[in-house]
């Protein structure tokens, strides 16, 4: 009686040690055990070989990429909720189905958002930097080290999803003010629950708010969406925070407006040149005027090994034949 053989899933970075385990189990499992990023060159050795490939938010699949696929190749399983890094056109073009992970870092980016809405305006690692770099604390004083409340804020979100409306709940609790810009208005009992406000003008909404925060997706149709000429509508004392992707600023005219005072500061947790940051940046943080985070917004191992077993799923359902749960089609992007 002959044996089915596995498919050959290869994977691109180092997954959860549970989640790489169950793949062991299911497939003939590539693995990346010292997580090393894959060069494009072996991007483009791995779409020859593998029968289902599972690249992650570092790995773009792009259309030189995908040339270099054997007919094999049926599915792009992404270990992540975006899809930015592949060309899901090109993808779909050439029969390979593409899934992402959705649904599961919603809670966790929504948390890192807060943390960062509250730590930019409080100061939050410019005051804990003068207890851990050495520097001299002379005690508590009645006007020193001085942030902003957020109570009574208004809050801009860009971008009114899943992440965006659990941003908004976090907020409203904070006492902040919900405004919003979105393709279109939320359904009227979230909009009440959140007392939100919609805006069908982004530019009217930028020139009002004590505090943005990016929680759209990176498309073709939002890269540099808080353009030159949008960033220059903010307000002197506004914070911008971005736990989206960076392409959707434009990062040299925020750290120059920031530089020039004509914007407060910002808390970032993506950038656009990811891994790459600013210099410019990493010197308006040791100046208190930003606060950067190494892209840690879906750092956590529940969401992680939620991601994992997002990704065995749609790869099951796949070779069940049936349709992913997770499907992503150009027409959706």
């Amino acid at each position: 009686m002959s044996v089915k053989k596995k498919p050959l899933v290869v994977v691109t970075r180092k997954l959860p040690d549970s989640i790489e385990t169950r793949m062991r189990e299911l497939f003939d499992a590539q693995l990346n055990l010292d997580d090393t990023p894959l060069t494009q060159e072996q991007l483009a050795d791995a779409v020859r070989t593998a029968d289902i490939l599972v690249p992650t938010v570092t790995d773009q699949i792009n259309e030189d990429v995908l040339k270099q696929a054997e007919s094999k190749l049926k599915l792009i399983a992404n270990f992540g909720n975006g899809v930015d890094n592949i060309d899901v056109t090109a993808a779909h073009a050439r029969g390979i189905t593409v899934t992402n992970t959705p649904k599961v870092l919603t809670e966790d980016t929504a948390d890192m958002t807060m943390a960062l809405i509250l730590a930019v305006p409080r100061r939050l690692i410019e005051g804990a930097s003068i207890l851990t770099e050495g520097k001299n604390w002379a005690g508590w004083s009645p006007t020193w080290m001085l942030g902003h409340r957020i109570g009574g804020k208004r809050l801009g979100i860009i971008g009114m999803g899943r992440i965006g409306q659990a941003v908004a709940r976090r907020a409203h609790a904070f006492g902040l003010q919900i405004h919003y810009h979105n393709r279109r208005p939320v359904a009227p009992r979230i909009a009440e629950e959140l007392g939100a406000t919609y805006w069908e003008s982004l530019d009217q909404m930028l020139a009002r708010m004590d505090i943005i925060s990016v929680n759209c997706p990176h498309t073709p149709a939002t890269f540099h969406l808080l353009s030159a000429r949008r960033l220059k509508l903010i307000r002197k004392d506004a914070y911008i925070v971005n736990t989206a992707r960076g392409e959707v600023i434009d990062e040299e005219t925020l750290t120059k407006l920031i530089e020039g005072g004509e914007i407060a500061g910002a808390g970032l947790d993506v950038f656009e040149h990811e891994p790459a940051v600013s210099p410019k940046l990493v010197r308006l943080a040791r100046a208190g005027k930003v606060t950067l985070m190494p892209h840690m917004g879906s750092a956590t191992i529940e969401g992680r090994v939620e991601m994992g077993e997002k990704v065995i799923i749609n790869i099951r359902t796949f070779l069940d034949n049936h349709k992913p749960p997770d499907r992503v089609l150009p027409s959706m992007l």
